[in-house]
């Protein structure tokens, strides 16, 4: 039996643990309650978030559509003030005073340098018979407002040179340019070579009557500018593409002109260009050939190292010229061309050296090898033992042995010094062995 002293013992601590059970489980509904009530105002703040940046979204994409719309709506004003500037300045080009000409000449310009779209659509207006006459004009202000508008016109535009040529420029252009200035000169020469380039197209160029040559050469004896002659020598050899163009070309007298501009290096490439075009032809290999400065320039140009695309050009003339030509071989021969072919061979481009070699082969065995039509020089076929025949042998052979032989002594060792890699020395060694006096009969 229990004493009462025990009882009151275990109901005080049954009485603790429950408040304890209580008092925990205030404690996790608190706790559970601050939990809701933070996300709840966390959801809150979400929400207020997320409507406030779709309002401004919102607002954006209004303000972008205001942007745009307001854009539109002035590229829309421009594109008719466009419209009423070009209408008018048409309408002063056609109808207004010389001194109106000029300004709305000046104006198609501006309006032509903005978009090749806007140049046809200028050109569609019937403008260019108007600014054609005024580039033929002798006062030299409507002079180069005209052609300034009309090279902006032409550019990129096929229609539009066709259509400049059509309205006569090339015959109404002028013969002489002693009363225009170089800037002037040079814009001219421009003009030229954009129209030139319809020589090569399907357009039917007017091949036959080239008017403006005499033009082209007076610019390139007087002028003194580099670029101006640089536009007239691509007119040349645009026109030198097409093989019709030849005749008149020479007889025009270019050929001279285009001799003397090969020896200067900075212009040289364009000339030699339009000369390797011209000497395919009958006509223009005679021009060339009855010239005093034959064969010495191309040969002084081969010698040129740091110019190789010169020294292509170049090879390649001498050998149209040598080509079935005893005549100019022999002129060749006694210029020095020997030395420098072997100096081309050594240091020259690989397209220079293979021509090089060609015209070495040439002059090496030019009587006992046999060539086709196509193959090299060939000179007419003589009776064995004749006269004539052993003659020509002997005093061949005397000369060609000279010449070897001072300029393997004279060169050898320039040439040795120059041809430092291990290749160009194999090289040098296999040619001294193929060009030695025992290898050339003559």
């Amino acid at each position: 039996m229990s004493t009462p002293s025990s009882s009151s013992s275990s109901s005080s601590s049954s009485i603790w643990v429950l408040s304890n059970i209580k008092l925990q489980f205030f404690a996790r509904i608190r706790r559970f309650l601050q939990s809701k009530a933070t996300r709840k105002r966390f959801d809150l703040s979400d929400r207020f978030d997320t409507a406030k940046s779709r309002g401004e979204h919102n607002n954006k994409i209004e303000k972008l559509e205001t942007v745009q719309v307001m854009e539109k709506h002035k590229e829309e004003e421009g594109e008719e003030e466009s419209a009423i500037m070009l209408k008018r300045t048409v309408k002063m080009l056609h109808f207004g005073s010389w001194e109106e000409k000029e300004v709305a000449a000046n104006e198609i310009e501006r309006l032509a340098k903005e978009d090749v779209k806007v140049r046809k659509l200028i050109a569609e207006l019937g403008v260019v018979p108007v600014l054609v006459s005024m580039a033929a004009s002798p006062v030299a202000s409507r002079l180069r407002a005209g052609l300034t508008a009309l090279i902006h016109l032409a550019d990129g535009t096929y229609m539009n040179k066709a259509l400049i040529v059509e309205a006569g420029i090339l015959s109404k252009l002028p013969k002489t340019i002693d009363l225009v200035d170089e800037s002037t000169t040079s814009k001219l020469a421009e003009l030229l070579l954009s129209l030139s380039s319809l020589a090569n197209t399907q357009f039917q160029f007017p091949l036959a009557s080239l008017d403006f040559l005499p033009l082209l050469r007076h610019i390139l004896e007087t002028g003194t500018c580099f670029d101006t002659k640089q536009s007239c020598l691509g007119v040349l050899f645009n026109l030198s593409t097409v093989l019709d163009n030849a005749s008149p070309m020479v007889s025009s007298g270019v050929v001279p002109i285009l001799l003397e501009l090969s020896s200067v290096k900075e212009i040289s490439e364009r000339a030699l260009a339009t000369l390797g075009n011209l000497s395919v032809t009958l006509m223009g290999k005679k021009a060339i050939e009855n010239s005093t400065m034959v064969p010495e320039t191309f040969i002084e140009i081969l010698s040129w190292e740091d110019s190789p695309k010169c020294q292509e050009f170049s090879a390649y003339i001498l050998m149209i010229l040598a080509h079935q030509s005893s005549l100019q071989r022999k002129k060749m021969a006694q210029a020095g061309i020997v030395h420098v072919l072997l100096e081309v061979v050594l240091l020259g481009s690989p397209l220079a050296q293979k021509r090089a070699m060609k015209l070495l082969q040439w002059f090496k065995d030019e009587r006992q090898t046999k060539m086709g039509p196509h193959s090299g020089p060939q000179t007419p076929r003589f009776a064995m033992g004749s006269p004539v025949n052993q003659r020509e042998a002997k005093e061949g052979k005397k000369m060609m042995k000279s010449l070897v032989k001072q300029s393997l002594h004279r060169n050898m060792e320039i040439i040795t010094q120059r041809a430092n890699a291990a290749g160009e020395s194999s090289k040098l060694k296999s040619l001294i062995i193929s060009t030695s006096s025992k290898s050339l009969p003559y």
